[in-house]
């Protein structure tokens, strides 16, 4: 190997990727949804991987009536319907013998001491010396009583020694506000160390995400342009095509703002705009994070209205079919002003990004599911190939596609073949699929695996949770006072209201068509 790249720490630590360590996987909420479609299949695909360690259990808890031999029903079929690869027949008999199941009520004392006991009886016989990841697929309301619990039953270690390791996943949302989401943190921080904690955001899980630093540090052609001197704008679109659903409950009290925005774009945007890191290290790649994170420009209640734009879908088709509006969705209050779309124009105060706008749009019933960020790079001087004024040139773009077809691409401007000199915009792509075969690992096997090698680099810190709810509370807070009782509507099947496009038009610049 080049010494100067064995002694660069980012090459060291991209190359020293840490081990999952023996350990049972406790899921509260075993039983359910989560469980189900994502959490159980993420451990049998990491199982056919050869990804687990070699000593490993998973233990499910809720109050579903089950035994260990209908649990291990219950996860076949739902590694049947969701798995990314097919149930191994041959293999499945392994596998199953490594899922246990114990029935109880989450605030109920007994079912803390009945775990203990469970767990000290599963991991003699898998030669599992304690470890455990407690993983919570449970509603918010009851973080509390269960890490509560888990503490008074004696089912957490303290860090460091010869202890063995005790580390907790917890779900999104973390609050609904910043009040809630330090009430929650407080919660866990007397329970845990914030070394055990881990706050899972599945999206930077996903394939494309992780590449966003190797692509920004790992290529000598990005970052002396990644700048306010050649960047002219950034894009971020998380685009849903399916309506509210099953999740009217929980989705009306929150909005778009709270429910993808505070959460996964945030985070997205703290990746795309960090500064380089120096190693490849959990807390110094979450400190450049939280740096974005604080240099965010507020958006008060006088910008407000040159800054957002927030919707409600009304009527429509998807998939050519009629479709109802919000406000006449099951579950949604009549008067409701919760928003379903909602698009940000937002500036980052630091040298590096100092008047650049990254321009942010999520929704639902918007026409397809897709989620990307592009890079809107400056356009060349109106001069040679560009002097037409009637006609510019197109800008360089540089597209991450993070769903559903995870990859990247470049447009960039080329000549027509012919003896005239006709310029014509082209795009550079690569995907993951078409280049490496085999499907990606899903977010959530990337990121368990993370918590059992006890690696925190893609998980949200409590800093990082809280500044990103004072930036949003600001806008929830001026929301509030507006008193608004009717909201801008978009056709449901169209890619938003016509204030989202004079946001951006207003500057002489358009949302990317996707």
């Amino acid at each position: 190997m080049n010494d100067s790249a064995s002694q660069n720490p980012l090459v060291a630590g991209l190359a020293e990727d840490q081990v999952a360590q023996p350990c049972t996987l406790v899921i509260f909420g075993g039983g359910g949804d989560l469980s189900r479609r994502k959490l159980l299949p993420a451990v049998y695909n990491q199982a056919l991987d050869g990804a687990l360690p070699a000593n490993f259990a998973v233990l499910g808890v809720a109050l579903e009536t089950m035994d260990d031999a209908s649990y291990r029903e219950f996860a076949r079929e739902g590694v049947e319907r969701f798995s990314r690869h097919p149930l191994d027949p041959r293999h499945w008999p392994d596998f199953e013998r490594m899922l246990h199941y114990q029935q109880g009520s989450f605030d109920d004392p007994e079912t803390y001491r009945r775990l203990k006991q469970r767990l000290e009886e599963i991991e003699p016989a898998f030669g599992i010396p304690g470890n455990r990841v407690f993983y919570l697929a449970i509603p918010p309301r009851l973080i509390e009583t269960c890490v509560e619990n888990l503490n008074a039953a004696g089912l957490v270690q303290p860090t460091g020694g010869d202890h063995p390791f005790s580390r907790i996943i917890v779900e999104k949302p973390i609050g609904h506000d910043l009040d809630s989401a330090r009430q929650v943190n407080n919660i866990l921080g007397a329970n845990f160390d914030e070394s055990q904690i881990y706050r899972i955001d599945h999206y930077l899980g996903k394939e494309t995400v992780q590449n966003i630093l190797v692509m920004r540090f790992g290529n000598s052609i990005f970052e002396p342009l990644w700048n306010a001197k050649h960047i002219d704008h950034v894009q971020i679109t998380v685009a849903e095509e399916e309506g509210v659903g099953t999740r009217a409950g929980y989705y009306d009290r929150a909005g778009a703002l709270r429910d993808m925005v505070q959460n996964h774009i945030l985070q997205l945007l703290t990746l795309i705009a960090m500064e380089p890191p120096w190693a490849m290290k959990a807390d110094v790649i979450r400190d450049h994070r939280q740096d974005v994170l604080n240099c965010l420009r507020p958006i008060t209640p006088e910008s407000i209205g040159s800054c957002v734009v927030r919707a409600q879908y009304g009527p429509g088709f998807h998939n050519g079919e009629d479709v109802p509006g919000y406000r006449r969705e099951p579950g949604v209050a009549q008067d409701s002003t919760t928003e379903t779309y909602v698009a940000l124009k937002v500036f980052i105060d630091n040298w590096r990004w100092a008047g650049v706008p990254i321009y942010i749009r999520t929704g639902k019933r918007l026409p397809k599911r897709v989620s990307e960020i592009a890079v809107h790079f400056k356009s060349i001087p109106p001069i040679l190939f560009n002097a037409d004024a009637d006609h510019p040139l197109e800008p360089n773009v540089l597209a991450l596609s993070i769903q559903p077809n995870e990859g990247l691409s470049l447009r960039i401007a080329t000549k027509l073949p012919g003896p005239k000199v006709r310029i014509y915009p082209v795009k550079m792509d690569f995907r993951y699929g078409s280049t490496f075969g085999d499907q990606s690992p899903e977010a959530y096997e990337r990121l368990l695996l993370d918590v059992m090698a006890g690696d925190a680099t893609l998980f949200m810190r409590r800093d990082a949770v809280e500044t990103s709810w004072v930036f949003i509370e600001n806008i929830l807070n001026a929301w509030e006072r507006s008193r608004s009782r009717w909201l801008p509507e978009y056709s449901a099947g169209t890619w938003g209201p016509l204030e989202a496009d004079r946001l951006i038009e207003t500057e002489r610049r358009r949302w990317r068509l996707l």
